[in-house]
């Protein structure tokens, strides 16, 4: 392998002749990465594998659920997370406003999430649930510790880590790619203990954290594994491994 790098790095190099390979060198990877996302959906795809894993635990789970800024609750699966929950006594959708805030539908709650928990909702639910919301919040430590205060039991997180950069104007903007470590730190800066935390880490799409961190970390030993994402979390996206 080093001496076909070597080898292609020389043509690199060739007035002419290197920026026509560059060219088709990056054709490649993008035609490379477009079939390698039909052909492995389940993990490469990043809401798939995102549902998948939340569809590994959601059945533990038989108090109230909230989804936090959970939009219309679509999975983009062709179905809604509410039915990941099965045995959830309750299930609430929160979210905030513009173009892709509240849509008036029953069981929804308004939440801002850079302003103060409502009262009347602190810790009143046994899983918080927040997809992919926390890069679009600038105040993003606030917050985290607003869906922590939703929280009596569980917070359960999906978070980009390598994505490119997605924005809405006037719906939402987009801020951050925490790391895994990041998520732990404030998440126990909040009470919580991460018990579960794993990625999609590969070499051809984007890349999430999926997160389950929980005030009673006792409680589920025996149900959660202790995972844990690589060390070097990246490392297979940018071939460093």
């Amino acid at each position: 392998m080093k001496i076909l790098t070597t080898i292609l790095v020389a043509l690199l190099r060739v007035p002419g002749l290197g920026a026509g390979l560059e060219w088709l060198l990056a054709r490649l990877r993008r035609f490379s990465a477009e079939a390698m996302k039909r052909a492995r959906r389940e993990s490469v795809r990043p809401r798939n594998w995102s549902n998948a894993e939340l569809g590994k635990f959601a059945h533990l789970y038989a108090g109230p659920v909230i989804n936090v800024s959970g939009w219309k609750d679509e999975d983009q699966a062709g179905g809604h997370y509410r039915d990941y929950f099965s045995a959830a006594a309750s299930y609430t959708v929160s979210n905030f406003a513009g173009t892709k805030g509240v849509q008036g539908r029953e069981n929804e709650v308004f939440i801002d999430l850079e302003g103060e928990a409502p009262a009347a909702l602190t810790e009143k639910y046994q899983v918080v649930f927040n997809h992919t919301t926390l890069e679009h919040v600038y105040d993003i430590k606030k917050a985290l510790a607003n869906l922590c205060a939703l929280s009596h039991d569980t917070v359960i997180l999906v978070t980009p880590f390598l994505q490119q950069v997605h924005f809405e104007e006037g719906a939402f903007g987009d801020y951050w790619r925490p790391t895994p470590q990041c998520l732990a730190r404030m998440l126990a800066e909040n009470g919580f203990e991460v018990v579960y935390q794993s990625a999609n880490d590969n070499e051809w799409y984007i890349v999430y954290v999926f997160t389950i961190a929980t005030r009673f970390p006792a409680r589920y030993a025996q149900q959660i594994p202790g995972v844990r994402p690589p060390k070097f979390l990246g490392s297979r996206h940018f071939g460093l491994d």
